[in-house]
Formats: C-alpha cells, sequence, structure tokens
C-alpha cells in the first residue's frame, strides 16, 4: 500500500561538506542513515513511519546530493556520525531514535559512542564491520583485493568479489544487469567514492564496546530474515554477542526495507515503541 507523503528538503552546511536532509511527517524524530545509499533509497521506508514519525532521511556526505569541498576526503563512520548529530541538533527535535543499514549502522553506532545524548535507541541492520569476526585479517585482504580491481576499471569483477565475500549468491546474469552496460552517471559517481572513499573505513570501523554497552540508549542489532550465513549476517551476530544482546530479525535480507518497506516499517515501528 503507498503511503507517498510530501518532503521537505534542505541543506545543512556542516564541516567539510552541505549535507542533503528530508523530512517527512511529525511526531518522535526518526533517522533513516545509510552509507552509501542516499535518502531516495528510504523513501518508502520513509513514507511508512511519517504517519506517525517525523522522519529524516539523508544523503550521506560526498554522496549524491550532499557534495564535499574536498572531493578527495575519505568518508569514515565517525565523521558521518558528526553529521548526523548536527543534523539532529539543528532540528532540535530529539533525541532520536537513528536506524542504520550497513554502512549506515555503523554510523548509528558511532553515534551512539560519540553522542549519546542525542540517541534514545539505536538500530543497527546490517553492520558490516569485521573486527569481531576470526577471519578479519582474511577479509581486511579481501577487501583490499576488491578495491584495487575497481581501480582497474574491472567494475564487474569487483562487484563479483564483492559478492563473494559477503556471500550473496546472485541468479546467473543478474551482476551484468546490475552494474554492467550503460549506467546513470550519478550512480557511477556514488559508485567511485564507495569503493575508493568509504568502503574502507566502514568495514575496519572498531566497536568500543564498553562504550556501546555502557551506553544510556538502547542498542538494538537488526538481521535481515533471508540473511542467514552471509558476511553481514555473521558480523551482526558477532557484535550482538560480544554486547550480550539478543539480535532482532527484521523482514527480507540485507535490503529488506527497500523491498517490502510496508512489512519491515512495521518491524521498526514495533521496536522503536520499546523505547519508552
Amino acid at each position: 500500500m503507498s503511503h507517498a507523503t510530501i518532503a521537505t528538503v534542505s541543506t545543512l552546511t556542516v564541516p567539510g561538506a552541505r549535507l542533503h536532509y528530508e523530512v517527512r511527517g511529525s511526531g518522535p524524530l526518526v533517522v533513516l542513515a545509510g552509507a552509501p545509499m542516499d535518502a531516495a533509497a528510504f523513501a518508502p521506508l520513509a513514507d511508512q513511519l511519517a504517519a506517525d514519525h517525523t522522519v529524516v532521511t539523508t544523503d550521506p556526505r560526498g554522496i549524491h546530493r550532499s557534495p564535499l569541498d574536498d572531493p578527495d576526503q575519505d568518508s569514515t563512520p565517525d565523521l558521518r556520525a558528526d553529521d548526523l548529530a548536527r543534523l539532529i541538533v539543528h532540528l532540535d527535535a530529539g533525541p532520536a531514535t537513528v536506524f542504520g543499514s550497513s554502512g549506515g549502522a555503523v554510523t548509528a553506532l558511532a553515534l551512539v559512542q560519540s553522542h549519546p545524548e542525542l540517541v534514545r535507541t539505536s538500530i543497527a541492520h546490517e553492520p558490516p564491520s569485521f573486527a569481531l569476526l576470526a577471519n578479519r585479517e582474511q577479509l581486511a585482504a579481501q577487501t583490499e583485493d576488491i578495491i584495487a580491481t575497481y581501480l582497474t576499471g574491472d567494475t564487474l569483477g569487483a562487484w563479483a568479489k564483492f559478492m563473494d565475500q559477503a556471500n550473496i549468491v546472485l541468479p546467473d546474469g543478474v551482476l551484468g544487469q546490475m552494474f554492467g552496460g550503460e549506467r546513470d552517471p550519478q550512480v557511477v559517481a556514488d559508485e567511485h567514492r564507495w569503493f575508493t572513499h568509504e568502503l574502507r573505513g566502514t568495514v575496519h570501523w572498531q566497536p568500543d564496546l564498553e562504550a556501546l554497552h555502557a551506553a544510556a540508549p538502547r542498542v538494538v542489532i537488526g538481521i535481515g530474515e533471508e540473511s542467514a550465513g552471509q558476511h553481514c549476517d555473521r558480523a551482526s551476530r558477532a557484535l550482538a554477542a560480544a554486547l550480550d544482546v539478543e539480535p532482532i530479525m527484521f523482514p527480507g535480507d540485507h535490503i529488506g526495507f527497500v523491498e517490502d518497506p510496508e512489512r519491515f516499517a512495521a518491524r521498526l515501528r514495533a521496536v522503536r515503541s520499546q523505547d519508552g
């Protein structure tokens, strides 16, 4: 069922960048964060939640409509968390429930560590950080090979290695359909930034377990019901175990919020209702 809402589009100047953000609805503040996914990827989920929440989505720094002063600056979870902190303060509507997926999940965790007073609940959906995995050195070497492959111009080869590392199996021919042929120049630019300036810092992020465990905000680790055996499933379960919390299952896989925003919103709303 469609619940499209009108979004108020604005820009916030932050150190080194201009942050594109969109606001929908009214009620308790929910921030939806991705990396490298931009605000558009979260729009259907934001529309679902806007009936009873103020929902904020952003393009992370350097992606799509959030230009950098220095295009060669690396994007780290700590920098992105600082951007979200400034945005929440600017809106003066916190503390917020912060839902982050993939690289955005790492951003959400970094925000709890640096600005816990701005967060009511941090929902980290499938963070790809491999700091707590036993094969992290192998994963680090694979990541460097993926980046090097991309820099040779072999985009399909890089994505094939990325999917293999993530343990995501695609049907024959789908990889070429997704990343081959004529492609949107903005998508290609965002992809280039992800591989060259964002991937490394995101997966190498080291959680401060003591700070996360002791933080007043509630920390939730989310996993897709269809992500069993994938890299982000393993990384999420390792982090949940280290924090001594039970992971919460969400509909779909790594991008369940894109594929089924209605069911995903219902689960997120249920988690949000436990914020107290």
